[in-house]
């Protein structure tokens, strides 16, 4: 399931908590907006309208999060909007520059609240739809078992792609569980039955049902030099009078 900016509410609230404490024990709460001040809030409210990126260096550190700014004012990176991976020591991204979009535009605070992890997020998944477009149904691939389940299992393809197989799926025999015939780690072979939306569903039955007819082919096949015929020569031909 996707996140949105409601699954991180709580935790940007008490990061904004946090800011404001640190504001009134510094001194930094101001009520008076200069027209210069009022020009960087209205810019900052388009970016947001308009869900605009923004290159921004980060300036500063505070707890939970990052510093920086947009035309003075001062955003704030929570430490969970950095990146899609966890971030232990936030000393390091100090100097560098992020590519950030407005999530919380609060001129009557005066608080902005920037975020990485969104548009990587977004990015991430164009890729993977991009990906998985480009799988075609009646494809064959080999991939790993990386989870079962009691209505199938998940086969990594590799580079990110995975699909799901059913038990039906699984063989040509009835089974009440994928575990009576596959296990974590296996590596199989599976043809793309549908592919919708960014799901595929996979089979071995089929790949197992396409090797068989293709070896029925092959036993059935007459050979090339060795023309099919129907003249009497070669019907009476062998025969002894």
């Amino acid at each position: 399931m996707a996140e949105t900016m409601d699954d991180y509410k709580e935790e940007l609230n008490e990061s904004l908590k946090k800011l404001e404490e640190e504001d009134v024990m510094s001194g930094k709460v101001e009520n008076e907006e200069t027209a210069e001040e009022l020009e960087a809030w209205a810019h900052v409210r388009e970016l947001y309208k308009n869900r605009e990126e923004i290159k921004v260096k980060i300036g500063g550190m505070v707890n939970g999060g990052l510093i920086a700014y947009i035309d003075n004012i001062r955003g704030f990176i929570p430490a969970s909007q950095i990146s899609m991976d966890f971030v232990e020591n936030l000393d390091e991204w100090l100097g560098k520059s992020l590519n950030v979009r407005v999530i919380t535009c609060d001129s009557a605070r005066k608080k902005l609240v920037l975020s990485a992890k969104v548009i990587l997020k977004e990015k991430a998944e164009k890729e993977r739809q991009e990906k998985y477009s480009a799988i075609t149904v009646g494809s064959v691939y080999e991939g790993t078992v990386e989870t079962i389940q009691p209505y199938g299992a998940f086969v990594d393809l590799g580079d990110g792609i995975s699909g799901l197989l059913h038990v039906s799926q699984i063989s040509e025999k009835r089974i009440k569980s994928p575990e009576e015939v596959i296990k974590v780690g296996d590596r199989v072979k599976v043809k793309v039955t549908k592919a919708e939306e960014g799901k595929l569903s996979l089979s071995m039955k089929a790949v197992a049902a396409d090797e068989a007819a293709a070896e029925a082919e092959e036993v059935f096949e007459l050979p090339k030099s060795a023309p099919v015929t129907t003249s009497l020569g070669d019907l009476l031909k062998g025969i002894k009078l």
